[in-house]
């Protein structure tokens, strides 16, 4: 599998807010806020959010090593903490292991406590998206080698939002794929389900045949809004999408 420095945060940037990147152990964002929001002391502010938010999940990977390991949906310990619970939940409806919801869920909860400060705001945590608008915005699709790479975007309207954009990869990236997809892209109002689920189609997809199979799960699963599926030059698109060219 191919891993590319993060340029593809270009796809996603807006020219009307102020994008800055927190790093706290494997958790690497990329978040843009109104510009009268941003300070030095909302960065130092996001780092103690992602730390809080990370805390209960590092603890209960100790109490259960299982969890990290699983591939299919993985039952919980009784006093497992809401993060944990979140991203079981996602997992369970994906028919995939939770730690493939875990990118999203992240991106999730630390939007959620920006949202207390920016009525506008995106988080992007390694191609996996918590984006709330008040404007139509358009985030771009990068695909690898394949010619659709950074051609096409998704056009995101106001009464989408909250919304989940959540990117699963076989041939770019760190995290684990099954399947050969060039680019799989599922809609959520949550994003730990749209992670959850763009890792569930993308395991499907071997071959260019396999990529209407793979839009067909990815409807069927209860929540996901939307999916794109791109392998070399073909494409497949359902639900509330709308590509519009970079």
């Amino acid at each position: 599998m191919e891993y590319l420095e993060r340029s593809y945060r270009e796809l996603h940037r807006q020219d009307d807010l102020v994008h800055f990147q927190v790093a706290v152990k494997e958790t690497d964002l990329d978040i843009g806020v109104r510009k009268e929001r941003f300070s030095p002391e909302l960065v130092r502010w996001v780092e103690d959010i992602i730390r809080t938010s990370r805390q209960p999940l590092e603890e209960y990977l100790k109490r259960d090593p299982q969890f990290i390991k699983a591939l299919t949906p993985h039952p919980l310990l009784p006093d497992a903490p809401a993060i944990v619970q979140e991203m079981a939940q996602a997992a369970e409806l994906a028919g995939v292991g939770p730690m493939a919801a875990v990118a999203g869920t992240m991106a999730a909860w630390v939007g959620k406590a920006l949202a207390k400060r920016t009525r506008d705001l995106i988080v992007e945590n390694g191609g996996d998206i918590y984006i709330r608008t008040n404007r139509v915005r358009t985030v771009g699709i990068f695909a690898g080698k394949s010619p659709l790479s950074n051609r096409i975007a998704l056009e995101i309207r106001p009464n989408q939002s909250p919304l989940g954009i959540c990117t699963s990869s076989g041939r770019v990236g760190p995290s684990l794929s099954l399947g050969k997809a060039d680019a799989v892209v599922i809609l959520s109002p949550s994003a730990a389900l749209a992670d959850a689920a763009a890792t569930a189609a993308g395991n499907l997809v071997q071959a260019k045949e396999d990529i209407e199979k793979a839009v067909n799960l990815a409807s069927g699963i209860p929540g996901v809004t939307g999916a794109v599926v791109i392998m070399n030059d073909q494409l497949a698109v359902w639900g509330q999408v709308k590509l519009c060219p970079m």
